[in-house]
């Protein structure tokens, strides 16, 4: 488990929607070619730093928006992990201050267990979520299933960071030092001082690539089953995970607040 993505396996196994769909959405085709994945100074799961190569592949300029996850569902009937097990990890600073006190993580005690949190109700039954901006409480079963009725697929870990490094050879595709006027990232003393979660999938300049905020705003699921990009809550003095080198890992079934995902054909 890291900062940002508590992981609880469930138990469920990976559904698919019952009928297929055009989905449509704006593609960037990208070239492919040979870079350095990885990195051997931060995280040790990033470890070693290593020579990758990708072949030519398309990627969603932005993150699956909840106006297209709710045409999925409206086609499909499709029900979310977070909807069939009933709750849902929200981070407590999202969440009113009246709210009651509900089961905590123990190693990360600002996410909440949130019964009727959902793609649909990101902070609980009283929420709603907002069209443009990225769909959460998704799974990987969840990012998979609405990739097959799209006629997509997820990107693998490699085609991922290869989009988010955008030819750069920095710890950042815009240079070495973070500049976090670039990507929704968290601002202020971690976990207390105020955030307004996700923004809009496509609220920040694009990468050289035509890529939206692949770094900040929501982790994004991959093929390989492991979550890229980091979200609104990293924040330098706690989580340095919204690097394009980052990985976390989590349940399948597993969601929450800040996970969500784009697709690759």
């Amino acid at each position: 488990m890291s900062c940002c993505t508590p992981s609880e396996d469930r138990g469920a196994g990976r559904r698919t929607a019952t009928s297929r769909g055009t989905d449509q959405a704006t593609q960037v085709q990208l070239a492919g070619g040979s870079f350095v994945m990885g990195a051997d100074d931060s995280y040790p799961e990033e470890a070693p730093a290593r020579p990758a190569h990708v072949d030519p592949f398309v990627l969603d300029a932005c993150a699956v928006s909840n106006a297209r996850f709710a045409a999925f569902v409206e086609a499909t009937g499709y029900v979310t992990d977070a909807e069939r097990f009933g709750w849902s990890f929200v981070f407590a600073g999202l969440l009113p201050q009246d709210f009651p006190e509900t089961r905590a993580v123990l190693d990360a005690p600002w996410w909440r267990q949130v019964e009727g949190a959902d793609w649909k109700h990101p902070y609980g039954p009283a929420s709603g979520a907002l069209h443009d901006h990225p769909a959460v409480h998704i799974s990987a079963n969840d990012a998979m299933t609405f990739a097959e009725w799209a006629g997509e697929r997820l990107p693998t870990e490699a085609e991922w960071e290869y989009a988010a490094r955008a030819g750069s050879t920095t710890v950042f595709p815009w240079g070495d030092d973070l500049d976090d006027t670039l990507i929704n990232v968290w601002h202020g003393a971690f976990p207390t001082a105020p955030t307004t979660g996700t923004c809009a999938v496509d609220a920040y300049a694009p990468n050289a690539f035509g890529l939206h905020n692949l770094l900040g705003n929501v982790w994004e699921w991959t093929h390989d089953g492991i979550l890229k990009g980091g979200s609104y809550l990293c924040h330098d003095s706690y989580c340095r995970r919204y690097r394009p080198a980052a990985r976390s890992f989590a349940a399948p079934d597993s969601s929450l607040g800040n996970t969500g995902f784009r697709c690759a054909l």
